[in-house]
């Protein structure tokens, strides 16, 4: 029960509107063939469950009906803290050429999620909001080079966001 009203209210958080939002520009497509897979958070403006997340990986998997089984774990607290499992839905946004999701933790509450960044062999994205309140850079390995990691704040920083509020999120 207390797992159920957690998700209810970070449903909450993510779907509310902030009066500092703003309309992102997003990858002009997205092949959801090539997006689909297990994606390394490596930095983030955290949710509330994200706050203490360590080896954190978000993972897709297009289902027949067109949706997306999301599954995101990590360590709570530690490297080697509890492993936690969350497993949102993705629904695209027809006419966003596949860059705009909606995420569900509980329905009917959906989450906007906006690939601002992918990069053409797929290997870093960007996922912002317009209420500029969250962000993640993921990439399909553990680290990234910190000349792209220093240029992705940068844009993350033009959007509107304050990257003072970004944590690293530790891999093993």
């Amino acid at each position: 029960m207390i797992v159920f009203i957690k998700i209810f209210f970070i449903s909450i958080i993510l779907s509310g509107c902030s009066m500092n939002s703003i309309n992102l520009k997003t990858v002009d497509k997205v092949n959801l063939e090539d997006f689909m897979g297990s994606w390394y958070v490596i930095a983030h403006i955290p949710t509330f469950i994200e706050k203490s997340a360590y080896n954190a990986v978000e993972s897709y998997e297009l289902n027949m009906d067109g949706t997306v089984a999301t599954t995101f774990t990590f360590n709570k607290g530690s490297l080697d803290g509890p492993k936690k499992t969350y497993h949102p839905k993705g629904f695209i946004i027809e006419g966003t050429n596949n860059s705009e999701w909606g995420m569900q933790f509980l329905w009917p509450i959906k989450s906007q999620y906006k690939i601002t960044y992918l990069d053409a062999d797929y290997k870093t994205t960007v996922i912002a909001r317009d209420a500029l309140d969250y962000v993640w850079i993921m990439s399909r390995n553990k680290n990234i080079p910190d000349s792209q990691l220093v240029k992705i704040k940068r844009d993350i920083k033009e959007m509107g966001y304050d990257i003072n509020l970004l944590r690293i999120v530790p891999h093993q």
